[in-house]
């Protein structure tokens, strides 16, 4: 199987207001950087965008290893929450529903596909992937800011 790291993130300015995510996927020390934004969103949907648009460019099931400084995303995934979410309707207890349920939703079906290490990393602390991943996702934010 195949190994690709995955480094995400997401930025919003404003929360909601004008949002961008980026991701750089490498395999065997070739990179490719994507990126893209929403007009009016929520950080936590440019986190879990970003993961999303990665995963799905890989074409074949891999084992992934993915950075991400975002708790809401590793935390879901790595402890299972999502999963449970999803098993609940969509409800993360009796009285709340979970936000974001068709973007998890996507994101489940591409993560199942995959072996899936998550990693999660301080951001903004000088992590070089997970800057390069900010930049990539404020530039975003700003582009839509504009429009």
């Amino acid at each position: 199987m195949k190994h690709v790291e995955i480094f995400t993130d997401g930025a919003c300015s404003g929360n909601p207001g004008p949002g961008g995510w980026g991701a750089i996927l490498r395999y065997k020390g070739t990179e490719k950087e994507i990126s893209g934004g929403e007009k009016l969103t929520t950080n936590n949907r440019m986190e879990l965008l970003a993961v999303i648009n990665a995963l799905k460019l890989l074409k074949e099931p891999c084992e992934v290893t993915l950075y991400s400084d975002s708790q809401y995303v590793c935390n879901a995934l790595k402890l299972g929450w999502a999963k449970k979410w999803r098993d609940n309707g969509w409800m993360r207890n009796k009285k709340d529903p979970a936000l974001n349920p068709e973007l998890w939703d996507e994101l489940l079906k591409l993560y199942d596909k995959h072996t899936v290490n998550i990693e999660w990393v301080k951001g903004h602390a000088g992590h070089e992937e997970n800057e390069r991943c900010d930049k990539l996702a404020v530039a975003q934010s700003q582009k839509y800011a504009q429009t």
